[in-house]
């Protein structure tokens, strides 16, 4: 029986088992190395199965991270522009394939799998420790932003800025967007000169010399990643600020408390997990002065219980231990450590954007990135980026800015009537 089983599911053309999961579209076709093929001849995007170790991983992960495994490794590449083929199977794109389907699946591609058994790619990331330990959180951090600042010099642009960005207006540029995001940030936690700011999670010091620079903030920016710290004072030396401004490889759990006028945290939370959420909001109110003002920029789900588990391939490849919360958790996780919420925005279109930019500064430094990171990883950052432009296209997810401040004794805010919140 197993024989005869074998033989039907062999034979069985490739495109067409793919086809059946991956849905039909105008925008998407689909040719195998068995000459098979489905989809419209004349489709923009030509999605090539080049080998059927491709099948063996996706019966090993039988969804978006085999589909993304074979990419990886060119086992599987697609002709034409790659978000015009995500956003063809966007519901594998983002919610992965069903699990009835996977079953269908993985049945009819067994053989290929018993013949064709790969081991996962090195390029995943395998954190040691407990998690959300330091230990742990400090080899996740680096998996991520110690690939190689030059590579994130020919993705990001100029402001290295590796965080969600804010469009005056759709056709201003990457550069001017980040400025904005900002300078929002900054009219939010309302800086003026001889403040102090502590920015956590702060990358490669965007948001340090933005402060520093336009408002004579006194700046502080911790990061767990090495490379970003050693980057980042390089910055600040070179653009005369090491007066105000400074950067450490440093956890923002060892960061003294009490004192700072503000604190901005942009994209730090993502890293946190649900666990120390409340542990972390309650460190961040305790740094701050009475009055003062945080505000917490960082991607979220949708009120959706059913999506809100991180994408294996995001979770192997990009971010490790990442974890995406609803709004409402972030909210009332500050809430609970004793910030007073004032005001919350949506920038999931501005995200959508940004990625958009970073994709296309990508392609046009194709060969300088693959040769500085390789090919493998190039094309990780190639298939992350396009698959979560679209993720925030589709309000997959979101990116949120919280701002909260901590009452004086007498619960009064320093919070003028209209105008605190840098949109108004």
């Amino acid at each position: 029986m197993t024989g005869v089983l074998e033989r039907e599911t062999t034979t069985e053309p490739v495109a067409g088992i793919l086809n059946r999961v991956l849905g039909s579209s105008r925008d998407l076709r689909i040719e195998a190395f068995d000459g098979s093929a489905a989809g419209p001849s004349d489709a923009p995007v030509t999605l090539r199965v080049n080998s059927p170790r491709a099948l063996g991983r996706l019966v090993s992960a039988p969804g978006s991270l085999g589909l993304a495994r074979a990419y990886v490794t060119e086992e599987i590449d697609v002709d034409g522009d790659l978000y015009t083929g995500l956003r063809a199977m966007s519901e594998v794109t983002l919610h992965s394939i069903p699990r009835r389907d996977q079953l269908w699946l993985a049945r009819r591609l067994l053989p290929y799998w018993r013949e064709h058994r790969m081991p996962p790619p090195d390029l995943e990331a395998r954190p040691r420790g407990l998690l959300h330990s330091k230990r742990r959180d400090s080899q996740a951090i680096s998996h991520h932003y110690d690939v190689s600042n030059r590579f994130y010099e020919f993705v990001l642009g100029e402001s290295m800025t590796y965080t969600c960005a804010a469009y005056p207006d759709a056709g201003a540029s990457l550069e001017t967007a980040q400025a904005t995001k900002y300078e929002l940030v900054a009219a939010k936690l309302d800086l003026e000169p001889g403040m102090t700011l502590l920015d956590v999670g702060c990358g490669w010091g965007g948001m340090v010399r933005h402060a520093a620079a336009e408002h004579g903030v006194r700046a502080l920016g911790v990061t767990l990643s090495r490379a970003q710290a050693e980057w980042a004072q390089d910055r600040i030396e070179r653009d005369g600020l090491g007066h105000l401004a400074e950067v450490r490889h440093l956890d923002y759990r060892d960061v003294p408390d009490g004192g700072y006028d503000a604190v901005s945290s942009i994209g730090l939370t993502e890293h946190i997990g649900k666990a120390n959420i409340g542990s972390y909001f309650r460190a961040m109110h305790a740094k701050l002065r009475p009055g003062g003002r945080m505000l917490n920029h960082c991607i979220t789900q949708p009120h959706r219980p059913d999506h809100r588990n991180t994408d294996p391939f995001i979770h192997r490849y990009v971010f490790p231990d990442g974890e995406l919360e609803p709004v409402a958790v972030v909210v009332d996780a500050m809430n609970e450590a004793g910030f007073e919420i004032r005001h919350s925005e949506n920038l999931r279109e501005h995200y959508a954007l940004t990625l958009r930019d970073w994709g296309a500064n990508l392609e046009r430094n194709w060969t300088d990135a693959v040769a500085e990171v390789g090919l493998g990883r190039a094309r990780v950052w190639r298939l992350y980026m396009a698959a979560c432009r679209l993720g925030f296209e589709l309000n997959n997810i979101q990116l949120q800015q919280v701002l909260g401040v901590k009452l004086h004794d007498d619960r009064s805010s320093d919070f003028p009537l209209r105008g605190a919140h840098g949109a108004y």
